[in-house]
């Protein structure tokens, strides 16, 4: 077996979409997705699971029906799962997400032209 490790860089320069993760590692029933951000993603909630952002470089703010959380690199929030949230990025930013395998990244608003294809490995 090849141990090789995961370099973050290197996977990002293999896509320019944006708000369409990328995964590039899987731990027991997660999956841990690269995504690029640049502009408003769509207003959404996960039902039956939390979502993690992790920030690997920019700036993301987290949109909330009664408030918001800035994060800038290296910093994280978890979302608790049912409650909406709508992410915004005003210029290009790399997140890392942690999620069920086979999680729809638009949730709830499944009818988006920003959801992305699943299980997109790179």
């Amino acid at each position: 077996m090849k141990h090789i490790s995961i370099n973050f860089q290197e996977k990002l320069s293999k896509f320019t979409e944006q708000w369409s993760p990328r995964i590039i590692a899987q731990l027991n029933d997660y999956q841990l997705k690269l995504a690029k951000a640049r502009g408003e993603f769509v207003w959404h909630d996960h039902p039956d699971t939390d979502e993690v952002f992790i920030v690997v470089k920019g700036r993301l703010v987290i949109l909330f029906r009664d408030g918001e959380v800035s994060l800038d690199e290296g910093e994280m929030f978890v979302v608790p799962k049912g409650v909406e949230h709508k992410p915004v990025a005003e210029q290009e930013c790399h997140i890392l997400l942690v999620e069920p395998a086979g999680l729809v990244n638009t949730g709830s608003a499944t009818e988006s032209e920003l959801t992305a294809p699943n299980d997109i490995w790179i």
